[in-house]
């Protein structure tokens, strides 16, 4: 899933192509755009279906020592939603740290902190144009409230009505926290990595009788190169099989084939990369057993992939191989804006465009009808794409 876990309703992606196209001139064979985010509007709420009002977030100037209040969303009550809190903005702090060291440049993440008034807040963390990362999100939310039946159906994936008993759904309570990043390195031969791990909780809907409370946990990590290095990749699943075989050993194999499965690009035929674990709407385990999980997960991802980075950062590459990373972008940000779950929901409930927009790199490139010559280092990735494979 992509960035934070809230965006803005009814934005536009506005790109800006890197170079203007004389008038009367013919399409150019490549587009390459360069991706930046609209601001918000100077209004003081936005509508969902013209149903439920969304408030629009509040800038601050420093981070609360929780976004958790105490009437009754968790905090210092030792809940879950009060260690997950924790969990994610510690490994927040660890994981911007290890990035601005490996980085090299002195660059630090600039930091966002803002606030919902209708429950909770997050903090933006980004880091751009340094030595290795062109771009680099690492973003937490903690945030509750009331969302629209439709949201509720785009985060738990539920019956078109989104009610039980057929009655029709009303607005939802709900909670949900969550830390995402997308790493965007410069170099080609250096994946991006893109994670997420997040909880949910739902109270009954109103106007549904009897609907029960429901809570899950989610997320995942994949790897998205540009060249299909075996090395790097077994590493990379070789950690996440690890994490996993802690708490249970199917969980690697189920969830390998799960992330391979979600992160399927339908009108290509293809993945976006080369996977890694995902999962969603896990409950189905105890609680505090799937919150040792998804810490163990989370702090997983910095010996998954900075060893990769060290290994790749400075490969020597040419003008070709710069334009097949960007071609491979674009699939990301197809995938990202067409398909992701965690970007529908984030679009139905509010929230900061600035945090979903974080995930897409600085620029992009769409060929028209580019083959990569069979054999080629640029066909054998986009083979794995299509056809994944069991890398342990």
């Amino acid at each position: 899933m992509a960035s934070s876990l809230l965006t803005t309703p009814s934005q536009t992606l506005a790109p800006t192509p890197s170079a203007a196209r004389a008038r009367g001139s013919s399409p150019p064979a490549a587009a390459q755009v360069s991706f930046s985010s609209p601001r918000l509007p100077a209004r003081r709420a936005l509508r969902v279906r013209a149903s439920v009002a969304i408030e629009k977030e509040v800038p601050e100037n420093e981070a609360p020592t929780t976004f958790l209040r105490e009437d009754g969303s968790g905090a210092g009550s030792g809940s879950v939603r009060e260690r997950f809190e924790g969990m994610i903005r510690r490994v927040q702090g660890e994981i911007c740290a290890a990035l601005e060291e490996a980085d090299g440049s002195g660059k630090r993440f600039v930091e966002d902190v803002w606030s919902r008034p209708g429950g909770g807040g997050g903090i933006s963390r980004v880091l751009q144009d340094g030595n290795v990362f062109e771009k680099a999100g690492v973003n937490v939310s903690v945030v509750y409230g009331v969302m629209p039946p439709d949201a509720y159906r785009a985060a738990k994936g539920a019956a078109k009505n989104g009610a039980a008993d057929g009655h029709k759904a009303g607005p939802v309570p709900f909670f949900a926290a969550g830390i995402s990043s997308v790493l965007h390195p410069k170099n080609p031969f250096a994946p991006t990595l893109h994670f997420n791990y997040r909880y949910f909780e739902t109270d009954a809907p109103k106007d549904v009788p009897g609907a029960p409370r429901s809570w899950w946990f989610g997320g995942g990590t994949d790897l998205t190169p540009s060249y299909l290095i075996e090395e790097d990749v077994k590493h990379f699943h070789s950690v996440q099989k690890q994490a996993c075989d802690k708490f249970d050993p199917s969980f690697y194999p189920r969830f390998k084939k799960w992330c391979d499965d979600y992160f399927y690009i339908k009108h290509r035929n293809e993945r976006r990369g080369l996977g890694g674990i995902f999962f969603d709407d896990l409950n189905d385990y105890d609680q505090d057993m799937l919150l040792n999980f998804a810490t163990e997960c989370a702090g997983s991802v910095i010996p998954a992939y900075l060893p990769i980075i060290e290994r790749r950062k400075d490969t020597p590459f040419n003008e070709e191989q710069k334009a097949w990373q960007q071609v491979r972008r674009g699939r990301y940000v197809e995938f990202n804006l067409v398909y992701d779950r965690g970007t529908t929901f984030g679009l139905k409930t509010g929230g900061r465009i600035e945090s979903i927009l974080v995930s897409l790199p600085l620029t992009a490139r769409w060929e028209y009808d580019h083959k990569p010559e069979e054999g080629s280092e640029e066909w054998k990735l986009l083979d794995a794409c299509i056809n994944p494979k069991e890398w342990l």
